[in-house]
């Protein structure tokens, strides 16, 4: 908590990822108490965030929500695709978080990230796969261009 404090003051973006696994939490109750407690300290949310892995991605502000399809290809390895998405989504956000109040400069955000989650899947393991920004945009021309 005192890391997540003195980031914030120090002005870092804040993402959360509660990530919940049950069976590692003495009780339901006890798992929405503890990830309930961070949560308005958070600047994003992933359960906000939803991916639905070859389905595309779900997102939910405060005032506009909606859908994001993502790209077909031929996965070979699933491993590390949604933190592939993630970790690109942050990148695209960090410097600039007013992406979060314009759903169309949020939709191209996630296409984006929705680009660097399906090229993930096309290589084994997760660290390897994980594109570039060159790469992403490139698949992303290719796919306007098809």
């Amino acid at each position: 908590m005192k890391a997540t404090e003195e980031a914030k003051e120090a002005g870092a973006l804040l993402s959360y990822d509660p990530n919940l696994r049950e069976p590692l939490w003495p009780s339901p109750e006890e798992a929405r108490t503890q990830i309930m407690s961070i949560w308005d300290k958070a600047d994003i949310i992933k359960l906000l965030l939803v991916t639905l892995g070859e389905k595309g991605c779900r997102y939910y502000t405060k005032d506009f929500h909606g859908s994001v399809e993502t790209f077909h290809v031929d996965a070979v390895d699933t491993t590390g695709a949604g933190d592939s998405f993630v970790g690109a989504l942050l990148n695209q956000i960090v410097d600039d978080q007013s992406v979060l109040e314009e759903e169309e400069r949020l939709r191209k955000v996630l296409r984006f990230a929705n680009a660097c989650g399906a090229i993930t899947t096309t290589k084994k393991g997760a660290i390897p796969a994980l594109p570039t920004d060159c790469e992403a945009l490139s698949f992303l021309k290719r796919q306007v261009e098809q």
